[in-house]
């Protein structure tokens, strides 16, 4: 997999991946036993649990993707998700608001005062430990999205796993009418982005979450409108294997109301 001038990211995508809405049971419980692994089992960052599934309570009222080989059987790669505000209490603060409460800069932009139904936070990024094989990344838990994966020389790998995900969560995000995204990541994230033509603006200083982390924000139809050219096809993929997702949910949902 590498990214040129020529390269269909769509095709490459689609070659190796799907990605999908978690909407139902059977791949919402793939999703969690995927986030047990890595984030309890792997890096020990929650506690094991006897289920071997690892959630909380953002969970219900948190809209999940999942990234999975496009061959069958289809095997969990990775998985993210996007934590929208309480339906019933939207004061209640996202994740990182509790996290970051002490440094988030609120001269450039203070959640607490926007359309709270319009506001999301990606979080529970996660990757298998067989699809982080690079040096460095067996104690992350997703791949990182390193400068040379954009070197024009020697056809550099691209990242389809990390970017695949966040690309899942920003159409997650579009089809629930979300403006702004919020995420607590590494430092460097902006900057990697930004070659892909998504901008982040951090909006606070650092915290030790897991590591040294930054709150920062993404405008939703910004990224959509920017986007490099490059990657519109695999934005394109991406966006309808997600709306593929509530088509089969509507369906069902219809199918169970004409029982």
């Amino acid at each position: 997999m590498s990214l040129t001038d020529n390269s269909n990211l769509g095709s490459g995508f689609r070659g190796y991946f799907r990605i999908d809405a978690a909407l139902d049971d059977e791949l919402y419980d793939e999703v969690l036993r995927i986030r047990h692994d890595v984030y309890c089992v792997d890096l020990g960052f929650e506690r094991v649990r006897e289920d071997a599934r690892e959630s909380d309570a953002y969970d219900t009222h948190s809209i999940h993707c999942l990234l999975r080989t496009a061959t069958k059987p289809h095997h969990g790669v990775g998985c993210a998700r996007v934590v929208l505000t309480d339906p019933d209490d939207r004061a209640a603060p996202l994740p990182f608001e509790r996290t970051c409460a002490g440094v988030l800069d609120r001269s450039i932009i203070d959640p607490a005062r926007l359309p709270r139904e319009r506001i999301a936070e990606v979080s529970r990024l996660a990757v298998c430990r067989a699809y982080r094989r690079r040096k460095g990344e067996e104690h992350s838990y997703v791949n990182n999205i390193e400068d040379d994966n954009f070197d024009s020389q020697g056809r550099p790998r691209f990242p389809y796993i990390p970017v695949s995900l966040y690309m899942g969560a920003i159409a997650i995000a579009a089809h629930h009418g979300i403006d702004t995204l919020f995420v607590l990541t590494e430092p460097r994230l902006a900057s990697h982005f930004a070659r892909l033509g998504v901008r982040v603006t951090q909006i606070g200083g650092a915290v030790e979450h897991r590591g040294t982390r930054v709150p920062s924000m993404i405008d939703v139809q910004d990224v959509i409108r920017n986007m490099r050219l490059v990657m519109r096809p695999l934005w394109r993929e991406v966006v309808s294997e997600i709306e593929r997702s509530y088509k089969i949910e509507r369906s069902h949902d219809i199918t169970a109301a004409s029982r």
